[in-house]
Parts: C-alpha cells; structure tokens; sequence
C-alpha cells in the first residue's frame, strides 16, 4: 500500500482528540494536529466570521498570516524525514461556511495575486472580508483544495452521535469555558456533518475512497456512489463512529490500522508517560479550553458500560437543566438538522 499521509476527517467534539492521542504515541508517524483551522480562522484566507472583527485576537492567535498553501507547505516540511504523517482535522475548515459555492484558495491557484490585499481593504479604509475569493471553483470539487492535492491523501472519517457532540461544543461557546475557548458564540454552522458528507460523497464519487467497505468484502451500492464509473483503486471506506471506538477501542484501533496498512501495538493505547504528555501539551496548546480532557488522559479504555440510549424527551430534559430553555432549543434544532446525516455516514461505519 502506498504510504500517504492519512487524513482523518471529522466534525468538532467526535471525541477525535482522545483517537488522535492513540497515534500520537507512534513514532513512526509524524502528527499533525488540526492544522487547516489556521488559514481557516485567522489568516488573509480566512472564511470564518468568527475573528473578523477582532484583528488583535487574529494576531494574539500567531497564525494571522496563515494561508491554506503555508498549511501544505507544514505538512509537506512534517513528512521530510521519511516518517508517514497522520493528519486529524475538522473538515469544514475546508469548505465554505453555510453551503456557500467553494472557489480554491488563492495562495493554491497556479496563478499568483496578492492573496487578501484587494479584499482585505478599500479607499475608505473599511475591512472587507476575504471570502469569496476571486478565483475560479473545480466542478463537483466542495473544497477550497485543489483536487490535485486532495488526490494525495489516504481518507479515513471520524463522527459521532450529534446528541453528544453538539451540546458538547455548544458548551465550549458559553460561559465560564468561552473565557478559555475565545468562542464565545454558538455557530450552527460548525457543527460539521454536512462537510464530512460533501466530502465524504465527492471522494467516493471521484474513486479517492471505495468502493469497498473496510473489513469487508461487500462494495458500496446505490446513491450513486460507485466511485469513478465503478473504479476500485481508491481506499476502503473507513468510518468509526465514537461509541464504537469507546466500547471497543482495541478492536476498533486494530481494525483501523489494517485498513490504512500500519501494524498495530497495543502500546498504542497507552500514553500516561511524561514524553507523550508533553507533546500532547505542546501539540493541543493552540485549542484551549477544548482538549483539556484529551490532554488529561493517559489511556483510551473501554467504557465500563455501554452507554444507554436516552429518548429524546429525557435528552431535552437534560440540555433544559445544563443550559437553561433557551441553549436546551438552541442545541435542539443544530441535533435535529444533523440527525439524517449522521445516519446517512453512520451506515458505512467500520464493523468489528
């Protein structure tokens, strides 16, 4: 199997930090850490609306110059000494927020123009913002990476139930945790599973990943998604799903390691030493206030008892007490539109 960097695609709060720490303590992989949420927050390219009026916070984040080829140019610094890279990031960093059209970022278009200088500025003196960019789009393409470079990745996908992800990062946008975040507003917008489904159907489509499902023999039928006219050279589908993983994680980790050719250990579970702490600490820094328990930990076990399915009334009761009626609606409606598509991504879900 060719030895390309995996990417590992996922929404906010899929307990993909805790998944991630697994790989980091492999010294054979070089890990990179939601590298993309750099341009995509603070730099001239940056799409998110989030920072926009807050140049000082941009600057203070260190990465106000960040620019979606200075990411490449990381990854590609990251994989120089011959060790494979292993990429965990939030998709949506790639794509446009609220479905708009994706056009490729200029720092990535063959031809050179000063990237923000026209956008970020006019007579007035007013800032503008600099998305959309005045570049061209490739067809069916849903990123701002050109398809050339998406092509050299190995895609797996990481989700998560939305009843436990979405009042988890709705959370992390309120008080006291926004003081540490520096989010201090819940965007539906980033819940991030209509990314990883655009994503996840355009690479079936275009034969990067499938048809096969990993751990089985059977190849993906139907929604028109038989991959590049039925083509088998892309990589088996490989969906995890968090409960998965927190019941059964040294199953759910080997079966992981087949598929993106890497043998497994079960070392690979433990990382309660100091050097893997540090470079925990070191790699999570950039993300305060979200990882703390990610960092805090020093093995991924098994849930001592699968989690018990709630219904949805108790699931409201619960979000009312935590967050009071108007968060318990909030976090409603963001579950609600997420549901399909977690299902949808769901039914491809690695099996062990």
């Amino acid at each position: 199997m060719a030895q390309k960097p995996i990417f590992c695609v996922t929404h906010p709060r899929a307990c993909s930090t805790a998944f991630e720490r697994v790989f980091m303590t492999r010294r054979d992989l070089a890990c990179v850490h939601e590298p993309f949420g750099d341009a995509f927050y603070y730099g001239p390219e940056r799409m998110s609306m989030r920072y926009q009026n807050d140049e000082a916070a941009r600057k203070a984040s260190g990465f106000a110059d960040s620019t979606y080829k200075t990411v490449f140019d990381r990854l590609e610094r990251e994989g120089a000494e011959g060790k494979r890279v292993f990429i965990k990031d939030i998709i949506h960093y790639l794509l446009p927020p609220d479905g708009k059209p994706p056009q490729i970022a200029p720092s990535l278009t063959l031809k050179k123009r000063g990237i923000g200088t026209e956008r970020n500025g006019d007579s007035s003196g007013v800032e503008k913002f600099p998305f959309p960019y005045d570049t061209y789009s490739e067809p069916g393409n849903p990123t701002v990476i050109p398809s050339d470079l998406l092509k050299k990745f190995h895609y797996t996908f990481l989700i998560r139930d939305p009843h436990y992800s979405i009042p988890s990062y709705y959370r992390c946008t309120i008080p006291p945790l926004d003081k540490v975040t520096g989010f201090y507003k819940f965007y539906p917008s980033e819940a991030g599973y209509d990314e990883v489904r655009r994503v996840f159907d355009y690479l079936v489509t275009a034969g990067l990943v499938g048809p096969k499902l990993a751990g089985e023999d059977k190849e993906v039928a139907g929604n028109g998604m038989n991959g590049a006219n039925g083509s088998a050279h892309g990589v088996d589908i490989c969906v995890v799903d968090a409960d998965d993983l927190l019941d059964n994680p040294k199953e759910m980790i080997q079966a992981y390691c087949e598929t993106i050719g890497m043998d497994y250990d079960p070392d690979m579970l433990h990382w309660e030493d100091e050097e893997n702490q540090t470079r925990a600490r070191a790699a999570f820094e950039k993300w305060r206030g979200f990882h703390d328990d990610a960092i805090d930990s020093t093995e991924l076990r098994a849930r001592a008892h699968k989690r018990i399915r709630k219904t949805e009334d108790e699931f409201d009761r619960d979000w009312t007490n935590k967050y009071g009626l108007k968060g318990a609606n909030i976090i409603r409606k963001a579950v609600d539109d997420n549901m399909a598509t977690y299902n949808y991504l769901k039914q491809f879900a690695l099996r062990v």
